[in-house]
């Protein structure tokens, strides 16, 4: 059996969650995983992990420690597995079995435990916010992803069919993966535009806004990030309902209900971030897409600002500058065609 660390050693207990899970193929085969978020201190990171290696980590542990009377869904032999609401019990007993697990200093030191939530990430993790460059003063060019870094994809995992957004460092692609054909949105940015500018922070900010989203249905998500020499890839949601922007210039109006329900939502959205000490900064039609069902989500997290109190105010000028009168707003929206900036 193993022994606890020396308490000098022990790093902080991690924090975890399971907020959601996913369906993926793999050779014809169709299976579920589940998104655990890991946070230790200030890092924070995500595993996918499926039924099966939970149920191999639980029979690792139970022998282990026969006293902790530890459990997990049992295997389902009858029935749907994909049943929803099958898959969302299922989620909330391995939820429960993780944070039981990770609670325990003994069996969160445990190899099998480090290994399966990735603990030795923490080693290699300095401050999200920092990029390579200014860590080491070097003439590198890679920058530090952090968390979301996924060192195992490339450009190739994808068919960039086209682009739904420009922006000052890059742009935005609808993008099918080629092993599961899902779709996202991949945003390209430039690192040399973002070296030479010193953004890195701002980016890396904008980055860790993303990380936070997964855990609110009004934000869209970061999936995992990569880079190569010249590039940053950040796989995002696809929100495929358009933007905000297009259909008020398509209908000019909505009606009271309509916009109180895009408005509710919106708050539902800023209120989290705000609980998380985040400022958004860029609200406008442009940045606000609508999924299939017809609920809002917000995009394009570069203007946010980390670690605002209720009583702190931020002093950067920042905007968009092709939105110069707002008292002409209505008008701009008539003349203008839409945009499709998507992140």
């Amino acid at each position: 059996m193993p022994t606890a660390l020396k308490m000098e050693e022990q790093p902080s207990l991690p924090n975890v969650s399971i907020p959601c899970h996913n369906e993926q193929r793999d050779k014809k085969k169709r299976y579920t995983v589940y998104k655990v978020i890991v946070s230790v201190r200030q890092h924070e990171w995500f595993v996918f992990r499926r039924y099966a290696e939970f149920d191999k980590l639980y029979n690792t542990l139970r022998k282990q420690f026969p006293s902790m009377n530890l459990k997990i869904p049992a295997k389902r032999i009858f029935g749907d597995n994909f049943d929803p609401e099958f898959i969302k019990q299922r989620r909330a007993g391995l939820h429960e079995f993780i944070k039981r697990i990770v609670s325990h200093p003994q069996l969160c030191n445990h190899p099998d435990v480090k290994s399966f939530l990735l603990m030795d990430r923490l080693q290699n993790l300095s401050d999200a916010s920092e990029d390579e460059d200014d860590k080491n003063n070097s003439t590198s060019r890679n920058i530090n992803l952090g968390p979301s870094g996924n060192p195992q994809a490339k450009p190739t995992d994808f068919d960039f069919l086209k682009v739904i957004g420009k922006g000052s460092f890059g742009k935005v692609f609808l993008a099918k993966r080629k092993h599961d054909e899902k779709y996202y949105a991949v945003k390209v940015l430039q690192k040399k535009i973002i070296l030479n500018r010193k953004e890195q922070k701002h980016i890396m900010a904008e980055r860790n806004v993303l990380l936070k989203n997964v855990k609110h249905p009004f934000l869209v998500g970061l999936h995992y990030s990569f880079q190569t020499t010249d590039k940053l890839y950040f796989v995002l949601d696809f929100i495929n309902g358009g933007e905000l922007f297009f259909h008020l210039q398509k209908e000019r109006t909505f009606p009271e209900p309509r916009a109180k329900f895009y408005i509710a939502e919106m708050a539902s959205a800023l209120g989290y971030l705000h609980s998380l000490n985040i400022v958004y900064r860029d609200l406008k039609p442009e940045n606000i897409l609508l999924d299939q069902e017809g609920h809002i989500v917000l995009t394009d997290f570069g203007l946010c600002k980390e670690g605002i109190s209720q009583t702190d105010t931020t002093t950067t000028f920042c905007g968009t500058p092709e939105v110069q009168h707002l008292s002409t707003m209505p008008d701009l929206l008539t003349a203008s065609s839409p945009t499709n900036h998507h992140a």
